[in-house]
Order: structure tokens, then sequence, then C-alpha cells
């Protein structure tokens, strides 16, 4: 299956390269670009995409704006967003993040690895590790603040599903869990699974968020 890409970007010579990147792949297409986050909302309008490869500083309307609008219009969990960032816009990673974004990497990746997270990101899952995604946010967890009322949907999880999530937001990997709740690592996926459906989140980073949000982890806890 090909995977649907929209590349948004206020340069246009990154949007050069990473369309060159992209169109040298067989599964990859790239369907349309944009030079702003209110640009990609009107090309969007107009095409199918699977994933949108979203800049975070850019005018008119920056990343965080247009990933949360993406996401908050999205009925059926498409597209997904891939922000990219910089060394010095870290913050306004996890700001995009908290927006529905699935993940984020740096600008100076290698080719094959900004392919391989469109790939992983275009299947659903996320392409920021469960244990790096906790560190980014206990460094702004002061952003959060003051922690709300435990979302109402966590009343849904069994005391399983319960346990699995926090054990996910505390960064570890299917396997770790597995080996810490004593049940096989195919279970463990379930139940993440259930987790994700029974509180419509799209991926792990969006677990960890709620985690966070809801008082549930802490920085450093």
């Amino acid at each position: 299956m090909t995977v649907r890409v929209v590349i948004v970007d206020d340069q246009a010579l990154v949007r050069a390269g990473f369309r060159m990147v992209l169109d040298s792949q067989p599964d990859l297409a790239v369907v349309g670009e944009a030079i702003d986050g209110a640009d990609a909302l009107r090309v969007l309008a107009g095409v199918e995409a699977d994933v949108v490869v979203m800049d975070l500083r850019m005018p008119t309307m920056d990343g965080v704006e247009a990933t949360r609008r993406i996401c908050t219009a999205s009925t059926d969990g498409r597209p997904r967003v891939l922000v990219l960032t910089t060394f010095d816009t870290e913050a306004d990673a996890f700001a995009a993040l908290r927006a529905g974004a699935s993940g984020f990497l740096l600008k100076n990746v290698p080719p094959e690895e900004l392919l391989a997270a469109i790939r992983v990101v275009a299947e659903g899952d996320s392409v920021v590790a469960p244990s790096i995604t906790r560190r980014l946010l206990d460094r702004f967890a002061d952003r959060l603040g003051p922690a709300p009322a435990q979302d109402p949907r966590l009343a849904q999880l069994t005391d399983r599903e319960r346990e699995i999530l926090l054990l996910v937001a505390q960064g570890l990997a299917n396997a770790e869990i597995a080996a810490r709740v004593h049940v096989a690592e195919a279970t463990v996926k379930t139940h993440v699974g259930r987790i994700l459906a029974k509180l419509q989140l799209r991926d792990r980073v969006q677990v960890v968020v709620l985690a966070y949000e809801s008082g549930l982890v802490t920085p450093g806890g």
C-alpha cells in the first residue's frame, strides 16, 4: 500500500529535499505541499493523506496549531502528524504531542530514519520511544500546570489495563512490561490496543501525555 504524504514547511528548499527523498521510495508518494499551517489545512481539504510531515516554526499558522486542527477534525485517525523540530524547539515539539502528533524527529535525521518514521506513523504507531517521550515530558512538566481531575475515560479500564497503562507511561516497552507483570508480550500488545481504543488515543505517545495530564504519573515519579 502506498503511503500518501503531505509536506508542510515554509522553506522551499526543505520541501524539495523531503520530496526528493520520499519520491525515491516505491511505497511513498507526496500528494501535496504547504507553506504553513493554514495552507496545510487548505491542501488537506482537497487530498487524501496518511501522514503529514509538519514543520513547527512557520508564519500565519504554526505547526502546533495546525496539528491540533488536523487531529481534531480527523474522524478516522487520518492523517497522522509527524512533526519535525530542531534542538532549540523541544518545547514546541512537546506542545505538538499534546495537540495530537504521533511523534517527532529532529530535522537533521538521516534520510533513512525519516523514511522509517513515516512508515511507522502510517501504520498507527509512534516514532518516539516511550522513554524518550517521558524524558521530554519531565523536562517540560511545569508547562502542564496543576494536575486536573482524573480523566473520566480511565474508569473504563480494568485493573490490569490500568496497571499496563502506568507501565507504558513510565517508559517501558512491551517486552519489559511482559516481564514485569508475568504475561506474554502478545498479551501486553493486546492490552495496549484495548487501552488505546477505550481511551480514544492514537498511540503510546498520547498514553504518556494522558498519564501526565491526569496526574497518574508525575515528573521523576
